[in-house]
């Protein structure tokens, strides 16, 4: 346990009262000071949206990447309150909104269902905000952090309000899949470059990427729907989406499918493309013979 570790914690722990513009301001300013000073995280950036959004000029690119280090920044400092705030603080800056019979069933309901919950800045937000309105079961798959401490610190957050389990990456398909049979929810992420195993290549933007086919698995064997989850932040906290159901998913074409997952997640990115995670190296892995991206 490093003393930057419990200083960290502590830090988080002490900004969780102040006033929300003012934490977000810090974080604006933090923002703009990773863009500069990070550039090895700017370049991935860069990388990825050249890859992405080819059709946009260099300035309207260049103004995404400096907006997404602002977020980055924001939306880290924003789980001081989001884990250590008064449940009413946290509660009063998360808006829930959409498909009314989805919300209904994510609260209620007993048939299992997968959250496809991608990688905006605001996905912790959407976590929380989705367990303080549920007793159902809910579970989440997250990578083990190196430093014990910090581990720990994440896995209580994401557990804090509900019945969670934060199962780790590395335990396997079958707890997903008994919270799943038990008409439980699973908040699933799938859509980042977890290395050749056990991974497929889709297109994402018109470019092959390593993709974990998870969605289309673990609905299948689960027999559960899947609804999209869509975090937004805004200047009040944040706005949670929950979107219809898919129809007619999973097939019995996990590749297919999984090439869904990536363009449906497209058409979410562009309404809001400087809020998703252009800092992790989406395109790292890549064909057999295909030169680096990065």
């Amino acid at each position: 346990m490093s003393l930057g570790s419990r200083l960290g914690i502590g830090f988080m722990r002490a900004i969780a009262p102040l006033p929300l513009p003012l934490v977000r301001g810090f974080g604006a300013f933090l923002g703009r000071i990773l863009h500069i000073v990070a550039v090895p995280r700017r370049r991935v950036v860069d990388t990825n949206l050249a890859v992405c959004f080819p059709e946009k000029s260099q300035a309207e690119r260049r103004a995404i990447a400096k907006e997404t280090f602002v977020y980055v920044a924001q939306s880290w400092l924003d789980r001081g309150w989001l884990w250590h705030a008064p449940e009413k603080t946290v509660a009063s800056r998360l808006r829930i909104v959409g498909a009314a019979s989805e919300i209904s069933e994510i609260a209620h309901g007993e048939e299992p269902m997968i959250l496809f919950a991608p990688h905006f800045y605001g996905l912790d937000a959407a976590a929380t905000a989705l367990t303080m309105h549920t007793a159902r079961p809910s579970a989440t798959i997250y990578t083990t952090q190196r430093d014990p401490m910090i581990d720990a610190w994440i896995r209580e957050g994401r557990t804090r309000f509900g019945d969670v389990a934060a199962l780790n990456r590395v335990d396997g398909i079958k707890p997903v899949l008994q919270g799943l049979r038990k008409g439980g929810l699973l908040y699933l992420l799938p859509d980042m470059d977890f290395g050749r195993d056990q991974t497929i290549f889709v297109p994402f933007y018109g470019v092959q990427a390593a993709t974990v086919p998870s969605l289309s698995r673990f609905a299948r064997l689960g027999k559960a729907k899947v609804v999209p989850v869509v975090s937004k932040l805004t200047r009040d906290g944040y706005e949670i989406e929950i979107l219809p159901t898919w129809q007619n998913f999973p097939t019995d074409d996990v590749e297919a499918d999984t090439a869904l997952m990536n363009e449906r997640l497209q058409g979410y990115i562009d309404t809001m493309p400087a809020q998703y995670y252009w800092v992790h190296r989406r395109f790292k892995t890549r064909p057999e013979g295909e030169p680096p991206i990065y």
